[in-house]
Order: C-alpha cells, then structure tokens, then sequence
C-alpha cells in the first residue's frame, strides 16, 4: 500500500491518522506541493490523479484519491480499530461532523484557493489572512456548539472517530495560520487529547520524511 501525499496537507494527515490507529502498513512518497511549480502538476502524478491533488492511496489494483473517500475504503477493508459508531444516527452524526470539515472549512484554506487569491486576484497577505481566518472561525464556532452536546475524551464520546480525524489536521493549519484558537475550549481539549495518541504522533506533518 502507498500513500501519495504531502506533510502539510492536512487531507493526507487525515489519512495518516487512519492509517496508524488501524496499524496497517504502507509507503509513504511525497509529492511536493511547492516545489518545481507543485509536483503534483506533473504528468506522472496526474496520471493517477487528475485532480492535481493529494493524497492518493494506492492498494493493489486500486487507485483512490479523496481522503474521505480513501479513509472510509479502509474502514471497511480494514474494520479492526473502527472510525465510526457502531449504531447508524451516531454514525451519521460523526459523518456530518467529520463533512462540516472536509467540505466546509477545509476546501476554503486549500493551498491553490491561497494560490489563487493571492497569484490571480492579487490580494496582500494580510487580506489573504483576514479571509482564511473568517472562514476557519465561522466553522470552528458551530463545530464548538456541537461539541457541547457530544464531547467526552473525544469529539464523540470516548472512543476515536472520523471526525477527530478530520478535526485534529484542521486545527493545526489553524494555529499554522495563526488563528486565535481561545474562544474553542473544547475543541483545543479534544485536539489536546488526540494528540497524546501514537497514532496522532506518528501522522502529525513534524514527523514525516519530507517535513522541512
């Protein structure tokens, strides 16, 4: 199994996590996201992802890009350390959760709408902070209200799931982009928690081959 992806993408940290809370094995190649224009251009890469995107996960026969789409090929290919409820509404809601991220938050602090926002429409750096942190805020303060009526050790109760998966990487790019991260105490508290988890530690962009 090989994971295509790059350190600071926080959609194949997701997959990293996955992959280490369900201790499968795989090969990690970096695609880097900057470098000679953004290797995922390349024609080689785009053979396997025309999306221009990472991660890809390759699994045999199988080339899959999406990390929601891949975590969820290896939850039920690999159910051992499960990522969701096993009953089907608190399995919807870690979906919803795990979404508000992934479609919402995430995709509006993407490296090429940065790229864009700043190459295209030329704003300053100081306007290109102004917009991901509104977006990053608008999100975190309804995933916030969530977690007051689900919240244990974990976004759900006490047991890892999808939406930490998807919130833990979030939160970094967050504090990347220094976003003031005080008014989510719960979900700081969470974040905190995943963390001293050695699958987190292991997935987290600091630890990875091609970190710099």
């Amino acid at each position: 199994m090989k994971l295509y992806g790059y350190w600071r993408s926080s959609a194949a940290y997701r997959v990293r996590i996955a992959l280490h809370l369900k201790a499968l094995t795989f090969e990690s190649s970096s695609v880097h996201l900057v470098k000679n224009g953004g290797e995922q251009h390349q024609p080689e890469y785009v053979e396997l992802n025309p999306s221009h995107l990472v991660p890809t996960l390759v699994d045999g026969d199988l080339v899959l890009n999406q990390s929601v789409a891949i975590i969820d090929y290896l939850e039920a290919k690999y159910p051992q350390q499960p990522l969701y409820p096993a009953d089907m509404a608190a399995k919807a809601k870690v979906q919803a959760f795990a979404l508000d991220i992934a479609c919402e938050i995430h995709p509006l602090n993407n490296l090429r709408v940065q790229q864009y926002l700043t190459q295209t429409l030329s704003i300053t750096d100081e306007e290109k902070r102004v917009w991901l942190h509104h977006w990053m805020a608008l999100g975190f303060s309804a995933l916030e209200k969530q977690l007051a009526q689900t919240a244990g050790q974990y976004c759900f109760g006490d047991q890892v799931t999808m939406a930490d998966i998807c919130l833990v990487p979030q939160v970094y790019n967050a504090k990347r982009f220094q976003l003031d991260m005080s008014p989510y105490p719960r979900l700081n508290r969470v974040v905190e928690n995943c963390n001293q988890l050695e699958a987190f530690i292991k997935a987290l962009p600091e630890n990875q081959p091609d970190a710099q």
